[in-house]
């Protein structure tokens, strides 16, 4: 048993972009400390969100620039006013519309820099900051600097001595773009600061973090462009062979998701110290980390670059038991659950098992197929996560309307309650034998697919749902501490 999970417990999942708060999207401020201290008082222990990461324009947090970066979009200006790096006007110029975040970050590390120039102690803290940080932080930030240079093209079409990281050209450009790359050092640092600020207060509710870590990154991130010799890229940047699924039931044609490979065998003989590092980072911020597409480390579709969808490809094995290993040498115990969802083999699940990872029940994924199918709440194990939906599904209340009338009543006919939908699917995700359940925001709030946060393989209207205010969670919490009270969670 996976000793993080050490008891029944239930969580929330709710990305920090879908808090409540004045700003376009959620912070790392107070309605987050306002949003732990809901859910601890309607029974829930666990927090789950999204990858961290910052994002390209279409806002996936499974894209990001980097994969260990945190997103500057989070950041709470509010705390740069109150420590004088930031104007009032400014900030609320931002809350107003009437200013971009990005400007005002660029004034509020002008007010920081100038503040670590005269305050001896906090010039220390920065330096051993940047210092820890150093084998992630100077190539992202040079990158960020250089995407903004280049107008976000990405990197592969720079200038071929910057593209291929001539040491002659990256120290010019280094020079150059100071300005800018001492603010993303500035974003950087308040992040983490404003994050582990956040973690403390988590801990002392009694609350855990659970992050998600996305198996691949980005082709056009810090972390290919610093690091090729690991990944599936030419001579010219470009992807040969590239991620994805095979035809399923999901897709006729696969999924194409365009993620360079790893290149194993190079990052096994570098002891896997890129996976090392990157681990390593994520877990001081996080309690738990779910390793999102797990079954990548046993076996992966690898797609011709040149294609443009996921049927022509083929399996390869992947070395998850030494990369697990490995990790488990440097790190000590995992605090992982394993995203096995899909085409899940025999030989996955033995990866998963070996390594005392937990798996993934989804509610919504139960009701086809006979009394085998291992979603339905029977079939559950206790060393897995229970789920009605995730981030990629409909609310629950959505997928139950969606439904063809025999599918609801076989569904009602399983659950055999008399209350509404989805109350039934609930409660059944609460008397799992799973030892952590999770439910969406969305299902708490008993939304409509209106409230859906994203749709695989759609491009549009994806990412941008958010809770309006906490007063709707808190009306519920007197419905919930009940429910984990029966259920022993």
């Amino acid at each position: 048993m996976n000793h993080w999970i050490d008891r029944r417990r239930s969580g929330v999942l709710l990305h920090i972009s879908s808090l409540p708060g004045p700003f376009s999207r959620g912070v790392l401020g107070e309605e987050a400390r306002d949003f732990i201290d809901t859910i601890v008082h309607a029974g829930f222990s666990v927090w789950q969100f999204l990858p961290l990461g910052p994002t390209h324009g279409h806002g996936s947090p499974y894209e990001s620039l980097s994969s260990s970066a945190g997103n500057p979009e989070f950041l709470d200006l509010r705390d740069c006013v109150s420590r004088g790096w930031l104007s009032e006007q400014s900030c609320q110029a931002v809350i107003d519309g009437e200013l971009t975040p990005e400007h005002a970050r660029s004034e509020a590390a002008d007010g920081f820099w100038s503040h670590v120039a005269e305050d001896a102690a906090l010039a220390e803290v920065v330096d051993a900051f940047l210092t820890q940080n150093a084998d992630w932080l100077d190539d992202y930030t040079l990158f960020t600097a250089l995407k903004n240079d280049y107008r976000d093209l990405p990197w592969w079409e720079w200038s071929e001595p910057l593209r291929d990281r001539s040491a002659t050209a990256l120290n010019i450009a280094k020079a150059e773009h100071a300005s800018c790359i001492r603010q993303v050092q500035f974003e950087q640092f308040l992040f983490a600061y404003q994050w582990q600020k956040l973690k403390q207060y988590a801990e002392d509710c009694g609350l855990m973090l659970f992050g998600d870590l996305p198996i691949y990154v980005a082709h056009d991130s810090a972390d290919v462009w610093a690091n090729r010799g690991f990944f599936t890229v030419n001579d010219a940047g470009l992807c040969e062979e590239v991620a994805g699924v095979p035809p399923d039931y999901f897709s006729e044609s696969g999924q194409r998701w365009g993620n360079p490979l790893y290149r194993w065998e190079r990052l096994q003989e570098a002891g896997f110290e890129w996976w090392v590092k990157r681990l390593k980072h994520q877990l001081a911020r996080m309690h738990l980390l779910r390793i999102d597409h797990f079954r990548g480390l046993e076996s992966y579709w690898s797609i011709p670059g040149d294609m443009q969808d996921g049927r022509i490809g083929e399996w390869r094995p992947a070395p998850g038991a030494e990369l697990l290993e490995t990790l488990q040498e440097k790190l000590g115990m995992l605090p992982l659950i394993a995203e096995d969802l899909g085409l899940i083999t025999p030989e996955v699940t033995e990866l998963r098992e070996a390594f005392g990872l937990p798996g993934m029940k989804i509610l919504q994924f139960a009701f086809g197929g006979d009394a085998s199918n291992p979603y339905l709440p029977h079939n559950h194990e206790v060393q897995s996560v229970a789920y009605t939906g995730t981030h990629d599904n409909d609310t629950t209340q959505g997928w139950f309307d969606s439904l063809p009338d025999d599918l609801k009543k076989y569904i009602s006919d399983y659950l055999g309650s008399e209350e509404d939908m989805p109350w039934p699917v609930i409660r059944s995700l609460f008397a799992s034998v799973a030892r952590l359940a999770i439910l969406p925001a969305q299902d708490l709030l008993l939304l409509p697919g209106e409230a859906r946060f994203n749709t695989p393989g759609t491009l549009e209207g994806n990412w941008n749902w958010r809770l309006d205010k906490l007063e709707s969670l808190q009306k519920v919490t007197g419905k919930f501490q009940q429910l984990n009270r029966l259920y022993d969670r």
